[in-house]
């Protein structure tokens, strides 16, 4: 099974992520793996997110080739071998700030559904994601806006693109509410995953 963990930066998905990793109920040999990678794909997609005027376009298609590396290097193997697999950050979170970062680029009438489109044919979806729920303005205080992905502004499109994919796929995710207590976050986050 493949659970994501999604949501606007400063909601606290590697946290949660983080804490699932030492929990002593969640089985021993799960996988637990993060986009952007830690692989050479990875660190292209940091290089972009820390240059304010990288090309939106090539931007995606550094991140669509992380995720390519991740499904076919992680993801699928470990799926494969019947673990269940821990993401944090995964497709959605392409879909959404991509889309966001092409909106502003005035190319595209849809640029959500195009991200979409250019990830149908190959991507793994999620069996359940978990989406924690945050306003952009206090994503943006709690991630400290250090990068043209953390502005108010930039996350309210973000956010906006998360609500399109939760209405087009409302069984597929959990909302929690990340304005709640670290401790409720993560239990909710945590029965999301083990019930």
């Amino acid at each position: 099974m493949l659970v994501t963990l999604e949501g606007l930066d400063g909601s606290g998905k590697t946290t949660v992520w983080e804490r699932l990793r030492s929990d002593d109920a969640v089985p021993s040999e799960t996988v637990f793996t993060r986009e952007p990678t830690d692989t050479w794909y990875g660190d292209a997609v940091q290089r972009s997110i820390d240059n304010d005027d990288a090309d939106s376009l090539a931007e995606l298609f550094l991140y669509t080739a992380d995720h390519a590396a991740h499904l076919s290097e992680t993801v699928r193997p470990a799926l494969n071998e019947g673990r269940l697999v821990v993401s944090d950050r995964y497709s959605d979170s392409r879909y959404a700030y991509q889309g966001a970062t092409l909106a502003g680029s005035g190319t595209f009438d849809d640029p959500l559904s195009y991200v979409r489109e250019v990830h149908a044919p190959w991507t793994r979806p999620p069996d359940r994601t978990v989406y924690l729920d945050l306003d952009p303005e206090t994503a943006a205080r709690r991630s400290g806006a250090t990068n043209k992905f953390e502005t108010a502004e930039y996350l309210t499109t973000v956010r906006d693109n998360y609500e399109r994919l939760i209405e087009a796929d409302p069984e597929r995710f959990v909302r929690v509410d990340a304005t709640a207590d670290p401790d409720t976050v993560y239990e909710r986050v945590r029965a999301a995953i083990l019930d």
